[in-house]
């Protein structure tokens, strides 16, 4: 199943955007919202990456894509998919959406390229990189209908909180690859880092708050095994549902 009609470079190509050095070239280094894993991979998630990520996989360039080339009505981002299971399962019951999920943990792009090809689906690319750099550099304005955000790290201790992937200038990064009318879905069982979404999304013009008086799930989104565990322990889950309005 050969169905992504991006250019193809080798997996393991290093990318120049990666390759400057920011202590000798004078830039910050940016604070990053995650830190990578190096799990071990399975034989099955080895054999996924070797076999199924030309059929699957955005190699990350720098370079704007033509996300209108894949020839979906509608197209969905999902930041941090971690095991693919609820994104894949996502995909396969919107076939006509374009899915893209962009998780920097190996193991689970293994695993949802595993998914994807066991189900055959055609409507999800997967990429393995850092989502603010991938929004940034390789989407066009207004070319997403939903961006979904699953329980994010919350970094609970103040010191951390910089860190939190909803801030207000990565809110405006979203402005511009969201649709009007497009939806920033955020799902936490942190209830301080919920707190912290809204409030940061209240002082932003272009977002409009539209969750539900309960902070329900709504139905298009699967429980993932994250959530699970948290419900295990009592947790209890927010959904925030944020409308970009121009």
């Amino acid at each position: 199943m050969q169905t992504n009609n991006t250019p193809k470079k080798p997996i393991n190509e290093t990318n120049a955007a990666n390759a400057t050095n920011p202590a000798k070239s004078g830039h910050h280094r940016a604070i990053k919202s995650f830190v990578r894993h190096h799990g071990r991979l399975t034989s099955g998630q080895q054999h996924a990456l070797a076999t199924y990520w030309p059929d699957f996989g955005i190699d990350y360039t720098g370079e704007r894509l033509d996300i209108a080339a894949w020839g979906f009505s509608r197209a969905v981002l999902e930041i941090g998919f971690g095991n693919g299971e609820s994104l894949v399962e996502m995909a396969a019951a919107a076939p006509d959406t374009l899915f893209i999920g962009v998780e920097v943990h190996k193991p689970g792009v293994g695993r949802a390229l595993m998914l994807a090809h066991e189900k055959g689906l055609k409507n999800l690319r997967v990429l393995e990189h850092d989502a603010v750099a991938f929004i940034e550099h390789m989407l066009p304005d207004h070319c997403l209908d939903r961006v979904q955000i699953y329980f994010p790290d919350p970094w609970h201790k103040k010191r951390h909180h910089k860190r939190r992937l909803i801030q207000p200038d990565f809110c405006n990064k979203l402005q511009r690859v969201l649709k009007t009318g497009g939806v920033l879905h955020i799902a936490t069982d942190w209830l301080p880092y919920a707190e912290h979404c809204l409030t940061v999304l209240a002082e932003m013009d272009n977002f409009a708050n539209q969750s539900a008086e309960d902070f329900a799930k709504p139905d298009y989104r699967p429980q993932t095994k994250f959530e699970r565990r948290g419900l295990k322990l009592g947790h209890e889950v927010r959904d925030l549902l944020f409308v970009v309005t121009n």
